[in-house]
């Protein structure tokens, strides 16, 4: 059984919240790492919450991820109602520099680090790890990754309005700048993305954009469609099956 450690503060930002994450750690000798990043359009959610497919799993997403063999890392990061971007990638980069710093006192192996994130989630991984050092691979389910082509480009209340304090379409530099497909570039992590064919919150196009630019750029993508699955896995045919694939990745990449 992994040794679970609870709310390790891994960053403080002055005049916000201390930004916590839970540590699982398996029996095993410098095991590698994933960094489990929650979905919740950027405005909510909690480093508890693998989203509602997997509500009943006895044990958990997270339990099982440690049981595999990994450390997992699953962190707060400052939501849309406390900051806007950049704050929440710059969190990110927090929790894989304080991963790497404390490799040693926990016992994991702090070059090996999967980024695996959900929805808003998947966006911070894949911008993370295009934008610093310290992730080895993606693992992105229903992502955001081009803010400018998301449907509500235009509304004010949008999710991605709230992410950048204004209208996507009023400031189209910002939002390149937030978009995960304006940083791909050849030296880019292997990234594994998992999208619905049905998704009518986030399209199945975002994915197919971003798995294109990184197949532009020459880095290694795989874009795995889930047919008739809508956002969170909802009417997936076997949302297990996508959980065991992506561990898997997580495997092969840090073997």
């Amino acid at each position: 059984m992994a040794a679970v450690h609870e709310g390790v503060e891994y960053a403080t930002r002055t005049g916000y919240r201390p930004l916590l994450l839970d540590l699982y750690l398996p029996e095993a000798e410098r095991p590698p790492v994933i960094l489990f990043l929650h979905g919740g359009g950027w405005r909510r959610g909690s480093r508890r919450d693998f989203g509602e497919a997997f509500a009943g799993w006895r044990p958990g997403p997270l339990e099982r991820l440690a049981a595999a063999g990994f450390a997992v890392a699953a962190a707060d990061y400052r939501l849309t109602g406390e900051a806007r971007h950049p704050a929440q990638v710059d969190d990110v980069r927090a929790a894989v520099e304080w991963l790497r710093g404390h490799a040693g006192e926990y016992g994991f192996d702090g070059s090996r680090i999967v980024a695996w994130g959900a929805s808003a989630g998947a966006h911070l991984a894949a911008l993370a790890a295009l934008t610093g050092p310290g992730i080895a691979a993606v693992v992105g389910w229903y992502g955001v990754y081009d803010l400018a082509t998301m449907p509500g480009s235009a509304d004010p209340a949008s999710r991605e309005a709230l992410l950048l304090g204004c209208v996507v379409r009023d400031a189209p530099a910002l939002a390149a700048e937030a978009s995960p497909v304006a940083h791909v570039h050849p030296d880019a992590p292997p990234f594994r993305l998992w999208h619905g064919t049905a998704d009518r919150m986030v399209p199945y196009t975002q994915s197919g954009r971003m798995a294109a630019a990184l197949r532009g750029a020459g880095a290694w993508v795989d874009l795995l469609p889930v047919e008739g699955a809508d956002h969170m896995w909802r009417d997936a045919p076997d949302v297990a099956a996508v959980f065991e694939a992506s561990l898997r990745f997580a495997r092969e990449v840090t073997e």
